[in-house]
């Protein structure tokens, strides 16, 4: 009994070649290494061929099993990576609307404000914005700030062509500090109050490197019974 190892060898190459899944290359499998198959079945043979063969044969057998073994985890390995990509590919869903990256940021000005208001709504403050044009009374008398200050005067405030409502003779203007949202909060509504103003504010200030004729500031205001100055502190 004698066995063309190089032609069994090529046959095993080509029969787990064409194996197209798992399934396939357990039955080529099963066909060389299963208990009655191929390989297994010439170590059997070797107790019947004459002594001066068996060494010649057995290391013959012993390549070609090492042989099929590579190749079928080889193939194994492939097939795997095959099916791993269209799992992939089936997963993918070319229908669903993409998600597009959000292009710029917040400004700084927004960052540092939008912090500074988060640490005092830790604190339990609430954050209110007013509006940017104001009335007198508002943005000077409710604050204690007579008639004849310097501030009231046209070159310090900004007035624009709209009559006061509430002040004949008068125009609005716009705010030149948050402080009126402290006169909105407490005319609307009853202490205990802790809130906190952020806004933009406006002075005919010449413009350099340290002013500007729009910047912003952040005010609190703190009503309740027996508030200290180090409760603020």
């Amino acid at each position: 009994m004698s066995w063309n190892f190089e032609e069994l060898a090529q046959k095993a190459a080509e029969d787990i070649s064409q194996t197209r899944d798992s399934r396939d290359l357990e039955a080529a499998r099963i066909k060389y290494l299963g208990r009655k198959g191929l390989i297994p079945g010439i170590y059997s043979a070797l107790s019947t061929l004459p002594s001066d063969q068996r060494p010649l044969v057995g290391k013959n057998v012993n390549e070609f099993r090492n042989r099929v073994e590579q190749l079928i985890n080889d193939r194994k390995k492939e097939i795997e990576q095959s099916q791993g990509s269209r799992e992939e590919k089936s997963n993918l869903d070319v229908t669903i609307p993409g998600v597009a990256n959000q292009p710029g940021s917040k400004h700084i000005l927004i960052q540092t404000i939008e912090e500074i208001c988060s640490i005092f709504e830790g604190l339990g403050f609430s954050v209110q914005e007013g509006p940017e044009i104001e009335t007198e009374f508002n943005n000077f008398a409710a604050l204690n700030i007579p008639v004849d200050h310097p501030s009231r005067d046209a070159f310090d405030t900004f007035y624009v062509d709209l009559p006061d409502p509430k002040q004949a003779g008068r125009n609005l203007l716009l705010r030149s500090h948050t402080s009126p949202g402290q006169i909105r909060m407490m005319q609307d509504y009853k202490p205990p109050l802790a809130v906190v103003i952020p806004g933009k504010v406006y002075r005919p200030d010449a413009v350099d490197a340290t002013h500007s004729f729009m910047f912003h500031q952040i005010e609190g205001l703190f009503v309740d019974e027996n508030v200290k100055f180090s409760d603020l502190k």
